[in-house]
């Protein structure tokens, strides 16, 4: 029906194009707002930790924040199927600004926590709902155009970030790197709420939240919550003997089998069909996806630590040694999203993206006190061009896979997997590095170090405690420790290069399928989650949905 019609061939009048070109600004302000809140710690945690006398903080300022971001991922995207996009997605942004205000104005780490959470949740719902809205203003071709740009706004987040990140907290104040969120969040809010036009299915509020998947919620939520935890905690704050530690992984295991049974058995409306999963090219997808999040996020996050500790670089300076990273990002990003649109060719991009991940942090591990600026931004560069093919290839490949009513649900499983994989990074590559520096107490008491400063300059301290460096006077305990802090990284690059080298393996399995250009608009509410779209509502989505720009 909408072969002759599609809506990205039908050309818009000066009117269309200028609301079209307004909405994508509000889509884009909200990716980057969201986005941001996740690289422009990287330089500030340091200093934040230290200014709140916590050195637990190092980890959960941005493991909270991953963390909540990752377990609401789904629940998002089907509270939009039952009450629609455009309410749900202001819903969430509006929850972003109030949380942080709760971080800018935070007394103690346990509050600043407890914000950073809450801004995870806000968060992963607009990281969610704005790739669903552009899923379902656009065919599966066209929108390669617009999720290029939303990439591109995120690698703008990770390359402004950790500048922003350093400026604040160098020369005014880490509370900045939250008050900033307020007027880009209260645009995109006005806007949104203004221009944004998607299909509304005016659901009672009750018929609603009866739909709600609540037992998979739950369980999504405990497996989420407690496996990250547990490996959290593993080997710092307890044991991994401790009865703790071993019922978190557990219970947390348990979780995940209890929310597949719900998605199979009990749910009406589920979070996650199973049914994406029966197709070996999804999985491909998705554990690519997984890669891919879990092996780009450690660069933003831990090169900024080895750039501070190792090269005694100031929270500025690392903010600018690690532009080359988000620039690599954001350019091989809109490449992708050229070429695909181009020539509808996405499984090449793949391929390449992480063979080129696997080199970039490969070339990580060798990185140490001896290595110059060129090497830093040279492997950095590699990274992250290949970091940059991945951002909306699997996306693609997944949703070419399946129909125009399951994009949504497959689009937030794809997030939701991504989203494990960032917050899986952080606390993982968090206890490599703990333990790894651990190791290396022994080795900074030998130079004649204190027992207190060795203390603070290992375990679950270091990362918190780096500016005790510059403090240190002689110059073989200077060299120790810049030694402990490198060697400790590398350990965690090496388990990075082993991810994305399965990642490239799991690529080989990704079918190659042509790219639709045909769109039918995407209708939310209670009723479509039974019954297929009607040829008069196609033809009415044809008719109305703007085309591409």
């Amino acid at each position: 029906m909408a072969s002759d019609m599609s809506i990205n061939d039908t050309p818009l009048d000066r009117r269309g194009r200028l609301r079209i070109f307004f909405i994508m600004i509000a889509l884009s302000l909200s990716m980057f707002v969201a986005a941001l809140d996740q690289t422009i710690m990287a330089t500030a945690i340091p200093t934040i930790a230290a200014k709140l006398h916590s050195a637990a903080g190092y980890t959960w300022i941005g493991g909270a924040y991953l963390l909540a971001n990752a377990a609401g991922a789904c629940i998002w995207a089907k509270l939009s199927d039952i009450w629609g996009r455009k309410l749900i997605l202001l819903i969430a942004v509006a929850w972003f600004f109030v949380s942080s205000i709760i971080c800018a104005v935070a007394v103690n780490m346990p509050m600043l926590i407890a914000g950073r959470a809450l801004q995870g949740v806000g968060g992963g719902g607009i990281l969610q709902l704005v790739t669903i809205v552009i899923s379902d203003l656009f065919s599966v071709r066209h929108r390669s155009l617009y999720l290029g740009l939303m990439e591109f706004m995120w690698a703008l987040a990770g390359g402004i970030g950790p500048l922003l990140g350093g400026a604040f907290s160098q020369y005014v104040s880490w509370r900045w790197t939250y008050w900033i969120n307020l007027p880009v969040s209260g645009i995109a809010f006005l806007l949104l709420f203004f221009l944004l036009d998607v299909h509304n299915p005016k659901t009672k509020v009750m018929e609603g939240i009866r739909a709600i998947d609540w037992f998979g919620s739950l369980s999504v939520l405990g497996l989420t919550l407690m496996l990250l935890l547990g490996l959290d905690f593993g080997g710092e704050a307890f044991a991994w003997s401790s009865p703790t530690v071993i019922c978190l992984l557990i219970f947390g295991s348990l979780c995940s089998l209890l929310f597949v049974y719900s998605e199979k058995r009990l749910a009406k409306y589920p979070l996650m069909p199973m049914n994406i999963f029966a197709r070996l090219s999804n999985i491909a997808a998705l554990a690519v996806a997984f890669a891919h999040g879990f092996v780009f996020i450690a660069g933003e996050y831990y090169i900024p630590l080895y750039l501070q500790s190792v090269k005694e670089a100031s929270p500025m300076r690392s903010g600018v040694l690690i532009l080359p990273l988000s620039i690599a990002e954001a350019v091989s990003g809109i490449a992708t999203g050229a070429i695909i649109h181009k020539t509808g060719r996405y499984l090449e991009l793949i391929w390449i993206g992480m063979a080129l991940m696997v080199i970039g942090n490969g070339l990580y591990i060798h990185l140490d006190v001896s290595s110059s600026v060129g090497e830093i931004v040279g492997y950095q560069i590699i990274s992250g061009v290949g970091a940059g093919f991945l951002f909306q290839t699997p996306i693609i490949a997944l949703q070419a896979m399946v129909s125009q009513e399951d994009t949504a649900t497959a689009t937030a499983t794809l997030g939701f997997i991504r989203n494990i994989a960032i917050a899986s990074s952080i606390v993982i590559g968090g206890v490599v590095f703990q333990n790894s520096m651990s190791k290396m107490e022994s080795s900074l008491l030998a130079t004649g170090m204190s027992d207190s400063l060795a203390e603070k300059l290992t375990g679950d301290s270091a990362a918190a405690n780096i500016e005790y460096i510059k403090d240190i006077k002689n110059p073989v305990q200077l060299l120790a420790v810049k030694h402990a802090f490198a060697w400790s990284m590398r350990n965690m690059w090496i388990l990075n290069t082993c991810m994305a080298a399965v990642g490239l393996i799991c690529s080989a399995f990704i079918l190659k399928t042509r790219l639709n250009k045909e769109h039918v608009e995407t209708v939310t509410g209670l009723k479509s989650e039974k019954t297929p779209l009607s040829e008069d509502l196609k033809l009415h989505a044809v008719q109305n949905l703007p085309a591409t720009v």
